[in-house]
């Protein structure tokens, strides 16, 4: 992912990452970094026993973000092993029937928004006040049924979805529960929350990643997903430091 998108003094005032703003020139380059870093892994086989070394991607890129809308419950199912590592046999069909189970949640969930994102949606949709029915009672709904691998199925719900569904992990929504505020229906509710707060740096970051040439076009949804992922993993100022090598290539 390379993008000639000029420096800017923007910031995203993120809680989630730290009481820190950061910069949107550094937010781009842990999102170039994530997208392009490379590591090394060795490879062996019957016929080359002494093996060789290949650079593999870092992080989920090009076997998520950069994949195209999946088209059916396999190929969901496939996509999320893309991001979060391959299933054993009966976890793939957990995953499936998972899916499948929760398909008409999903129907209600996008017939409430009304074809409105995420951050399009007025607070009392994330709010318990306005409870039952509302989009984060239907997102709690989601992330509470998705059972034991949740991470695929959310991930797989997010690409059919990225604009209304977040993608959350175990590691990422324990990180949003100490900003939760009274009233608040789930941990979606801060997502809501950061994303409409920095609309306009969000716009700013969206519009420069969807100018690189690899295709890929995430929503603010799923950088705001990045972003935390990389910080609660301590994996954000290896990204921000590859992501600036890239850039200055």
């Amino acid at each position: 992912m390379t993008t000639g998108t000029p420096r800017t003094e923007a910031v995203l005032r993120l809680p989630c990452l730290g009481p820190e703003p950061l910069g949107l020139d550094r937010a781009l380059d842990a999102v170039r970094g994530y997208a392009r870093a490379t590591r090394w892994q060795r490879m062996r086989s019957p016929g080359e026993p002494e093996g060789h070394w290949i650079q593999l991607p870092a992080f989920g890129w090009a076997r998520f973000d950069a994949r195209p809308a999946a088209a059916g419950r396999d190929a969901d199912v496939l996509l999320a092993e893309g991001l979060h590592g391959r299933l054993d046999r009966a976890g793939w069909h957990e995953v499936h029937d998972a899916l499948g189970r929760l398909a008409p949640l999903t129907d209600a969930l996008r017939e409430r928004a009304a074809g409105r994102s995420l951050w399009e949606l007025p607070d009392e949709e994330l709010s318990v006040l306005g409870e039952s029915g509302t989009v984060g009672a239907l997102l709690r709904t989601l992330g509470r049924d998705a059972g034991p691998h949740a991470p695929h199925v959310l991930a797989a719900l997010h690409h059919r979805h990225p604009d209304l569904v977040p993608h959350l992990t175990r590691t990422t929504r324990r990180a949003l529960l100490p900003h939760l505020e009274e009233g608040d229906s789930g941990v979606e509710a801060v997502v809501h929350r950061d994303l409409r707060g920095n609309a306009d740096a969000f716009a700013e970051l969206e519009a420069a990643v969807a100018a690189a040439p690899d295709g890929a076009r995430p929503t603010r949804l799923r950088l705001h997903d990045v972003l935390l992922w990389l910080t609660t993993t301590l994996r954000l100022a290896h990204a921000q430091d590859a992501g600036r090598r890239l850039r200055e290539e």
